[in-house]
């Protein structure tokens, strides 16, 4: 298609919540706009009125914001090709209908989709392809004006020229030929007037002049028809992609059952958007460099040589692994903002905590975090007293040792104001009383947290404060003696 910019758009129906291949879809569309310095569009396919979920496509762009996809023209900040709800296009619609209609390109059928169904099974039965027989296309003028006159329930469909042969490009698949022949004519409108998603999807690119489409293989029957149409209009054909399929690690196409499968998940679980966005860009492809930014994979990105498989698998595990590494990268007062909320609705203490200390806090344990809401079982320790007993302890201290530990710590207690002395005192007494530093170490940790493993003992004493961490030990201590 011959255009002075690219135009890409993403297409969502707002019939549910954002999940991952409504994401990498948004994502490859923001990124070779990017790229090619074009012009990214959301346009909201709405016309399913009864299950539309967000009507005003909401949260569709605070999804997009969150995951920062801007887009530049569509709900919002409008655009030289508005409205872009489907629902307030259907006059085009009906225009470029009547177009068709005076080139002689479609006709009305009159069939019921009980008759439509007894023929599809038909053909089934005698193994042929489900194709619409043209029943109606033969029908006499007198009949069809009869029919009318008495009211009869009908839909427009589009007269394929099976004769024909046509060509897309594909940015995967390179040059695709579909045989015309191996279509049905297919419906334009429904039984109550409304379009189809086939033909408003097309009308749709075509008068918002779209360079090229983006969508995923399983749309590829689509784009057969919808090729046929622009033929119809004498239109020039937008270059496509057809992305591969997500599928969970079974081989099975993702869905709501799969963890992950939902955006809002993974905004739950503690995913970060940089993480999300970075490994939808990567997935399927090899990168010398895995971690990168928005501008980076922008950069990063060859379309001239796509993924031509038609399945990608959806691995969580990388998912992870790729929210730790930007985690990683978040800076202090980053990760203060992003984790404050998970510890707020676990902990109400929290909300009193200043950013100063919880960011001090959080750099201690933030090479343990994964996810964001990890922050909430490491900092357990911290927002509740651990419920120790005696069988705790004696499940890491060897019973030998047990008496010979309690008095070390019961008489340097008294030094716990000045953490360094404290700790260098019990292991220089450990030591001398040939007792394992780890052993002590995993009291000190036991007592405080609950937990053998954490942040280091002279952290630990600095959170908690010397008075706190005086009382949880002495807690423990008593517990020897039991």
């Amino acid at each position: 298609m011959t255009t002075s910019k690219v135009r890409v758009r993403f297409a969502p129906a707002p019939t549910g919540m954002m999940h991952l291949g409504n994401i990498r879809a948004a994502l490859m569309n923001y990124l070779f706009a990017k790229q090619k310095n074009g012009t990214f569009v959301l346009r909201i396919e709405d016309t399913d009125q009864e299950r539309n979920f967000d009507p005003q496509a909401i949260k569709i762009t605070e999804d997009l914001t969150w995951l920062n996809l801007m887009f530049d023209e569509g709900p919002g900040p409008g655009g030289p090709y508005a409205p872009y709800f489907q629902s307030q296009r259907n006059h085009i619609y009906e225009e470029k209908a009547l177009e068709l209609q005076e080139k002689n390109r479609i006709y009305r059928c009159f069939c019921t989709p009980e008759e439509l169904e007894v023929k599809r099974e038909r053909q089934r039965m005698l193994k042929l392809p489900p194709r619409y027989d043209r029943t109606c296309l033969h029908r006499s003028d007198t009949e069809v004006q009869k029919l009318l006159a008495d009211n009869t329930p009908f839909i427009w469909r589009f007269k394929l020229d099976h004769d024909a042969a046509l060509t897309i490009t594909d940015l995967a698949h390179g040059n695709i030929k579909f045989e015309m022949k191996n279509f049905s004519d297919f419906p334009l409108t429904r039984q109550d007037g409304s379009f189809t998603f086939v033909f408003a999807n097309f009308v749709d690119d075509l008068t918002m002049k779209m360079t090229h489409v983006f969508r995923g293989e399983d749309h590829l029957t689509n784009t057969a028809v919808q090729a046929a149409l622009y033929k119809a209009f004498d239109a020039p054909l937008p270059i496509f992609f057809h992305m591969p399929i997500l599928c969970n690690i079974n081989g099975q196409k993702l869905s709501k059952r799969d963890f992950g499968f939902s955006l809002r998940d993974l905004q739950k679980e503690g995913f970060t958007h940089e993480a999300i966005v970075n490994y939808l860009g990567i997935i399927g492809g090899s990168f010398e460099q895995e971690v990168m930014s928005l501008d980076q994979l922008a950069h990063a990105i060859n379309f001239d040589n796509m993924q031509t498989t038609g399945h990608i698998k959806y691995d969580v595990e990388k998912l992870r692994w790729m929210n730790h590494k930007w985690i990683e990268r978040y800076s202090p007062n980053q990760l203060t903002t992003a984790c404050r909320p998970f510890l707020e609705k676990a902990y109400d203490d929290a909300k009193s905590l200043s950013d100063e200390t919880l960011s001090q806090l959080l750099q201690t344990i933030k090479t343990d975090l994964i996810t964001l809401t990890d922050c909430v079982a490491a900092f357990k320790f911290y927002f509740e007293t651990p419920m120790l007993e005696k069988v705790d302890i004696e499940a890491v201290i060897d019973s030998a040792h047990l008496h010979g530990l309690k008095k070390i710590v019961q008489e340097n207690l008294n030094l716990i104001n000045d953490h360094n002395a404290f700790v260098n005192t019990l292991k220089k007494a450990a030591q001398d009383n040939k007792i394992p530093l780890k052993e002590l170490f995993w009291f000190v940790r036991l007592a405080l947290t609950g937990k053998t493993n954490g942040p280091a003992i002279h952290d630990l004493l600095s959170m908690l404060g010397s008075e706190t961490a005086q009382e949880r030990l002495q807690t423990a201590l008593d517990l020897i003696t039991q």
